[in-house]
């Protein structure tokens, strides 16, 4: 977990306001803020939706936001703030990969979304976590073609030069591409230790822990989510999204 931060950006600090609801402007459908999000994806059409109340509080103007945070917010600002940033020419790169696939398309923007919440409270590169969040699952169309079946194992051989040549194309640095392509690689075995790593497992298993175990009654689902989940803040995320019943605190 993430180092100790300042009572400004402690989530326990908060104050109830400072987290709410948005309404997409192009479905109607309903996003949850909180304060400090810049944007976040709508996952039900996929549109990019500015914070109308966005506030990075002592983040915006400190020198130690990155030792407070684990990451710049401005550097996150400026990856995803305007058309042109490397989240949007991703998300556009893989749709059009997966091209009618619509599911694939939501998937990896709900991966995106939980990468993003984990990110804030664990931190980690950003660069690296939000290139592995879009393109995680790019081998799928490959690894249908060639074995008939989207089985991890296929994902992992043939996604990576596949997210490498994307990569690319956009320009990214040979570092981040190394990194990104590690993590698709062991994405549904395991086997890396670094915090982006755990940052896009638990993006990941946060969307598909109900389709993967769908007979987990509550404590079933406790003890996986418990045993699964590598960081405190993908754990709580799990709880507070698959445990409703159940009262969590901030992972902060």
């Amino acid at each position: 977990m993430g180092q100790t931060m300042c009572p400004g950006q402690d989530t326990a600090f908060w104050k109830p306001g400072d987290i709410f609801e948005v309404e997409c402007a192009s479905c109607g459908h309903e996003l949850e803020f909180f304060k400090d999000d810049a944007s976040r994806r709508c996952r039900k059409c996929g549109a990019k939706v500015a914070n109308p109340r966005l506030n990075l509080g002592c983040a915006q103007w400190c020198e130690h936001a990155k030792e407070c945070l684990g990451y710049d917010p401005k550097e996150v600002l400026a990856a995803e703030g305007d058309d042109t940033s490397l989240v949007d020419r991703l998300i556009e790169a893989m749709k059009r990969h997966f091209g009618r696939d619509q599911k694939r398309i939501t998937h990896a923007l709900r991966v995106l979304e939980g990468a993003k919440a984990i990110m804030k409270v664990e931190g980690g590169d950003p660069k690296v976590i939000l290139s592995a969040a879009v393109l995680h699952d790019v081998g799928i169309p490959a690894a249908e073609a060639k074995y008939g079946s989207a089985a991890g194992r296929h994902q992992e051989e043939l996604g990576p030069p596949i997210a490498e040549a994307m990569m690319k194309e956009l320009g990214l640095d040979l570092d981040t591409i190394d990194r990104v392509s590690q993590i698709i690689a062991r994405h549904h075995r395991g086997g890396l230790d670094s915090l982006e790593f755990k940052v896009i497992w638990d993006a990941d298993w946060l969307v598909n822990l109900p389709d993967e175990f769908p007979r987990d009654d509550e404590p079933a689902r406790k003890a996986r989510i418990e045993k699964v989940f590598r960081t405190a803040a993908g754990k709580a995320l799990a709880k507070r999204e698959h445990l409703p019943r159940e009262t969590t605190t901030s992972a902060a």
